[in-house]
Order: structure tokens, then C-alpha cells, then sequence
């Protein structure tokens, strides 16, 4: 959902030590951490750009007496640099000289530099020296300044991960620390006034000591152009902030796109179980929301670069996760090979990123650590996207577009960065880099790489949207085969029994869900008897209450030819048997003769109560389990007055909020009650399950009908 980075240990050091903006997001429509926007060539080639800005920014504002000479002085070191009628910021690029070695001396503003060498920040500083690698480099620079100035400061960006500045010998500012090498991160820029004491004379000596790392010495290292500004604080500050606004408010709102994304489908996937890949996109969007931190406080104040290890944690899972949600969106299971092949470039990709400062690892050693996911990012998912959008499968359609363009940023940033790795084609590579990472539009910086997460959190946004249209359109046929069936249901379960004299006969049948998994018929046989059928199908919903209609036109149709109970039940069975997808269902049936005769057979059903007592049965296995199933009839009398009450399971099993069942013994306590009051108590304890309550009391006068 948001950036489309590789999160590859090479992005993510390259990225670290130039300062580019940090986005975190999703691959192909999908979270995934991205440890940096830009190699180290494409920040300096930023860099460069913004020192030109700035210094077209300020020719426009000053007149053509006001000037900053550069080497048109000398001082008893090295050449001045005149910023006297300073109107603008400038970048010290120019006038600087350099000394490799440790002294605190150094720091002095009487030290005499003159013999050190010249140095241009626009130069690589390994063409300095080009075989050895000393890990301290001091620089200086005169400054003549005017002393009514005010409000005068220094800001330094990007510059190293350990460094000192010191300003006519007073420490103005550090970062960093260098025995033992503390190395901090470097995206924000750092803003320091100068106290107006040390404009009094009109003269500044600035001395920077910087330590320069294996790994800032792979990447060229050390003072650059742009590094250090001079100008009034209050425009310095400023300025940074639109800078920061600028290359950061794409990646911001491709973030916020992402997070919402992200809490979208975490909400989708309580309502809607089965979409596993929404499962996968809100644990990429947590993944994405944890990375994000510490590269958010990064861009405002540099901390130690332990914080930043931590930061990169996310690159972990990410491969895992990445493509678990492409899995789950094209359908396919992920075999063992998958899991340990993606956590171990996930573990690469995570050492590669954490080396930064410290290994100096070659940026073609970085890129095959993280070769892997890079084939995984690159080839492997578009090509498996492109397989399935042929067959058919128009998310992979959606996702295929994004997935393109950052598999082409992908092959940029690589080949790029190997050539920069070329003296003779690193300024070509650099402005190839720069191009494809921050691009000006504006005020705003776009990467392709933003670009690519933009279209890839839109596509995600496209396909929950037009899953959730089907499953709309799903859940409204439903709705409509729901109250179909509750039409039947409600034919099939009346509300009012065919009065037998003799006999006051209440039903009430309550569903968990609109249409449920219970069943009764209460018939009269003919000759002044009842015959009672109480059942349950195991399952709920539209499945259970199909087969309910099933088994009440059975009855019906069984009763016509016999009303034996052991009979009827038998004949059930046998229709039941290899039918509702290997269903199952509990019943009762009871033949009720006139004169309180009562034969009763049992399928696994809950045995009824007689005048608030438990009868005892035999049992026997329930419907539709084997068939040839022989079932036991039991015989007994009901007398006058006394009342026989059939419950299904759902009475016993109701539950209170403090998990609590209602139990057989608090059944047998209400049995005697009417069916409506015991529905009642059972609903107020808490229903679970679909009820039915029946019952038949036997009396010398005409049997009333509820």
C-alpha cells in the first residue's frame, strides 16, 4: 500500500547514508518496508541540485554589488571566502582544505592550514586517496562575514555519520562519536547559530573533523557539495521544512493511503473470514506502520543508529509476508520450501540494511544478499501475475500494472548503481539516479518508486472494493433463499396443531438464526390418538433448514402408511442415509393413544419429562449415520393430567455471559411451566441454539390449541 521499494539492505544503506526520504509501504499493492528512497549517487545528485537552487535563489535576490568571492583572499592558511553582503544562504562549497589524520590542534583558528591540500566538495574523496583509507579527515575554511550580521548560522546536512564542528575553536556543534565509533543517522539536517561574539572581528574559521567509515568510504564519503550552508537561521529553517515537506509529501500520504488500506481490510476480515488476503494486508500494514517510526523521527532529529537496526526489524517478515499475500490473492498454498526460502531473505535483507555503518560491504555484495527477494520483487511475482491475468483472474490484472513499474524501478536503481560504481560513468549514473528517485515537480519530489506504491495501494483499494460489491450482491441472493426458506419453514412448522379432543397440546419454536435446524410435527392419527415427532438437525442456517423440509415431508409422507414410532424412525434413516452432505439428525417420535396409551421410540434425541421428570430411554444412534439402524420402542401410560414435555437441545444448552449452562437439572425444573414461558426463561438465561418446546397434557375435556 505504500512504497514499493525492494527493502533491500543496499536501498536501505545507500539511502541511510545520503539522508533520502524513508517511506514504508506495500510491493505491488502490498506493505513493504522501504528502508530509503534513493542510493547514495542520487542523494548527492539531489544534493548538487539544491546547492544550484539555492545559489540561483540567491543571485536573484542580491544586486550586482552584492557577491560572495571565493578565493579572492587569502588569509595567513588558505583562501577566504567573502560572504560580507550575504542576502541568501549559500552552500561552502568552494575555498576548503583538507588534512587526513587526528589533532586536536587542528581546531584552532591561529593553526596554519596552508600547506594542507585543496579540496573540492565535488569531488569523489576517494580520488584523494586512492589507496589509502584513513578514518579521520579534518577540513577547513575561512570566512570573512560582517560583523553587524545577525542571527547568523551554519547547517549541516547529510554530511557523516560521526562528526565535530568547530567554529574560531569553540565547538559548535557534533554528531555521532568517534572512540568508540557511535555512528547516528544522518536525515536531518542539523541547524546551529553562530553566537554574534564570533562575528565581531568579521572573521570565521570552520573546522569540521569527520569520521569516515568502511561503508561511507564504499560510497564515496566524507564532505560533499551541499553538506554545510551559511545563512540566517530563521531562512535556513524554513527552508529545510519545505524541503522536508516537499520530498516527504508523497511518501506521507502513500503512507496514510496504506494505513487506511491496511485498517479497511482489518475490519473486512472479521466480517468476511474467508478473504485471507485481508488477513495479509492488515499484518503488512501493522508491518509498515511499526518501520515507520523511527525513520519519521529520523527525518527531525538524528538518533544512534542502534534505534535505526531496530527500525529495520520489519525487513524480517517482510518477504514472508509479502508473499503470503500474493499468494492468497492468486489462491495458491505455500509449501515449507516457500516459508524457509522467503525467511531466510528475510534474515539477508535485514543484515545487509543493519551493515551499513560499520562493514562497508560493496554495493554489488549487498545486491546479491538480497538477491532473492529481489528475483522474488522483479521477476517471479510479475510473471506469476501475468499466468494468471492470461487465465482469467482480473485482480491479478489490477495488481499486474503496479507490479511492472516497480520491477522496472527495480532494474533502474540496480543497474544504475553499478554504474555509478564506474568513475567514468558515475556523474551519468548519479544524474540517473537522482532523476528516478526525486524528481522535481514543484515544490514536491517524486520518486518512481512513490509512484509505483501509489498505483499499487490503489489497486489494492479497487480490489476490496469489488470484492466487497460481490459479496454484497452474494449476500443479498442469500437474503432472498433465506426468507424463501423461512416462508417454507413457517408452512412446514405451523403455528396452530389440529385440536384432538383429550389433549391440550402448546408449541413454540424459536431459531437461533432466521431460519434454523429444528423440527416438530404433532399429527393426529385417527382414532382420537397423537403422533409426536421432535427432532434436531445438527447444523445451522440454510443448509440445516433445508434438510428440515426434507425430513417434515418425510414424516408426513411415512405417517400416511404407518405410525409406529420404531417404524417411522427406521424409515427416516433409511431416507436420510448418504443424503445432506453426511448431515445428521436427532428425533423423537411418540404415538399417543387416546386412552394415555404411549409408545415412544428415540434416534439420539434428549428424552421428554413426564410431570417435571426425566424419562428414561435407550439410546440409539441418530438419523442418517448407518443405515439398517434398529430402534427400540419403550412403552408407558399417560394418565389423566399429566403432562409430557419435549424439549430440543437447545434449551440445555443455553449459556449465561458467565459461560454457565442452563443444564438438565434447571430444565426439568421449568418443564411443568407453559412452552411459552419455559422459551422465555431459556431466551432471558441466554440462547445459543435453535429451541423447541412441546408439550401434551392428557385431560377428560376437549384439548385447547395453542
Amino acid at each position: 500500500m505504500n512504497a514499493w521499494n525492494a527493502g533491500s539492505g543496499w536501498v536501505a544503506s545507500c539511502s541511510t547514508r545520503c539522508g533520502a526520504g524513508w517511506s514504508v509501504g506495500y510491493a505491488v499493492a502490498l506493505a513493504m518496508v522501504l528502508s530509503g528512497g534513493m542510493s547514495c549517487a542520487a542523494a548527492r545528485g539531489r544534493q548538487a541540485a539544491t546547492s544550484a537552487e539555492t545559489r540561483r535563489d540567491a543571485h536573484t535576490q542580491t544586486t550586482g554589488e552584492t557577491r560572495t568571492k571565493t578565493g579572492a583572499e587569502t588569509s595567513a592558511g588558505g583562501p577566504v571566502l567573502d560572504a560580507t553582503r550575504l542576502m541568501a544562504p549559500i552552500d561552502l562549497n568552494v575555498g576548503w582544505r583538507m588534512k587526513a589524520g587526528d589533532d586536536a590542534r587542528w581546531a584552532s583558528p591561529a593553526w596554519d592550514d596552508s600547506g594542507w591540500t585543496a579540496f573540492d566538495p565535488a569531488k569523489n574523496l576517494r580520488s584523494y586517496f586512492p589507496k589509502s583509507r584513513p578514518s579521520v579527515v579534518w577540513y577547513r575554511l575561512h570566512v570573512r562575514v560582517s560583523p553587524d550580521e545577525k542571527g547568523l548560522a551554519l547547517r549541516v546536512s547529510h554530511l557523516a555519520t560521526a562528526y565535530e564542528m568547530d567554529v574560531n575553536g569553540e565547538r559548535l556543534m557534533a554528531v555521532g562519536r568517534f572512540m568508540p565509533y557511535r555512528p547516528y543517522t544522518l536525515d536531518a539536517p542539523v541547524v546551529r547559530r553562530i553566537p554574534e561574539r564570533m562575528l565581531a572581528d568579521g572573521s570565521l574559521v570552520i573546522a569540521v573533523r569527520v569520521y569516515v567509515s568502511p561503508w561511507e568510504w564504499s560510497q564515496g564519503g566524507g564532505l560533499t557539495a551541499g553538506n554545510l550552508t551559511l545563512g540566517e537561521e530563521s531562512t535556513l529553517r524554513e527552508q529545510d521544512w519545505l524541503r522536508l515537506l516537499g520530498h516527504n509529501a508523497l511518501n506521507w500520504l502513500d503512507l496514510l493511503m496504506g494505513v487506511a488500506v491496511g485498517v479497511v481490510a482489518l475490519v473486512l476480515v472479521a466480517a468476511q473470514r474467508s478473504q485471507q488476503a485481508y488477513l495479509w494486508i492488515a499484518a503488512l500494514g501493522l508491518v509498515g506502520l511499526a518501520a515507520a517510526i523511527e525513520p519519521a523521527v529520523a527525518q527531525f532529529q538524528n538518533v544512534p543508529y542502534h534505534w535505526a537496526a531496530i527500525g529495520h526489524l520489519p525487513l524480517l517478515f517482510t518477504p514472508y509476508v509479502l508473499t503470503s499475500l500474493y499468494f492468497a490473492f492468486l489462491g495458491k498454498r505455500m509449501g515449507w520450501g516457500w516459508r524457509m526460502s522467503l525467511l531466510a531473505a528475510g534474515c539477508l535483507n535485514y543484515a545487509a540494511a543493519a551493515q551499513v555503518y560499520v562493514a562497508g560491504i560493496p554495493v554489488v555484495l549487498q545486491i546479491l544478499m538480497n538477491l532473492p527477494f529481489i528475483v522474488l520483487l522483479a521477476v517471479v511475482i510479475p510473471v506469476m501475475l501475468m499466468r494468471h491475468w492470461r487465465r482469467g483472474n482480473r485482480e491479478a490484472g489490477i495488481l499486474l500494472i503496479p507490479a511492472v513499474l516497480f520491477s522496472m524501478y527495480i532494474y533502474g536503481q540496480i543497474g544504475l548503481g553499478l554504474l555509478f560504481e564506474f568513475s567514468r560513468w558515475s556523474d551519468a549514473a548519479q544524474r540517473g539516479l537522482a532523476l528516478i528517485n526525486q524528481f522535481p515537480v514543484g515544490p514536491v519530489s517524486i520518486s518512481f518508486n512513490i509512484v509505483s506504491d501509489m498505483l499499487s495501494t490503489i489497486a489494492l483499494a479497487l480490489i476490496i472494493l469489488l470484492r466487497s460489491a460481490r459479496v454484497s450482491r452474494t449476500q443479498a441472493m442469500l437474503e432472498s433463499e433465506v426468507a424463501a426458506a423461512q416462508e417454507v419453514q413457517q408452512v412446514l412448522l405451523p403455528e396452530t396443531i389440529e385440536t384432538v379432543p383429550g389433549f391440550a397440546v402448546e408449541t413454540v419454536y424459536q431459531p437461533a438464526q432466521q431460519v434454523g435446524g429444528d423440527f416438530f410435527q404433532v399429527l393426529p392419527t385417527g382414532d382420537g390418538g397423537l403422533l409426536v415427532v421432535v427432532g434436531d438437525v445438527a447444523g445451522k442456517g440454510l443448509s440445516a433448514a433445508m434438510l428440515v423440509s426434507v425430513l417434515v415431508g418425510a414424516i408426513r409422507g411415512v405417517a400416511e402408511y404407518t405410525q409406529d414410532p420404531a417404524e417411522l424412525l427406521g424409515s427416516l434413516n433409511e431416507r436420510l442415509v448418504g443424503r445432506g452432505g453426511g448431515s445428521f439428525s436427532t428425533a423423537l417420535a411418540a404415538r399417543i393413544d387416546a386412552d394415555g396409551a404411549v409408545r415412544i421410540a428415540n434416534a439420539g434425541h434428549l428424552s421428554p419429562y413426564l410431570d417435571g421428570r426425566e424419562m428414561t430411554l435407550p439410546g440409539a444412534l441418530p438419523l442418517g449415520v448407518v443405515s439398517g439402524t434398529h430402534y427400540e420402542i419403550n412403552r408407558f401410560a399417560l394418565a389423566a393430567g399429566s403432562r409430557l414435555t419435549f424439549y430440543s437441545d437447545g434449551v440445555v444448552e443455553a449459556q449465561n455471559r458467565r459461560g454457565e449452562l442452563l443444564g438438565f437439572d434447571r430444565a426439568m425444573e421449568i418443564s411443568m411451566q407453559p412452552a411459552e414461558a419455559i422459551v422465555e426463561e431459556v431466551r432471558r438465561f441466554g440462547q445459543q441454539d435453535d429451541i423447541t418446546v412441546v408439550t401434551i397434557r392428557r385431560g377428560m375435556a376437549i384439548a385447547s390449541v395453542i
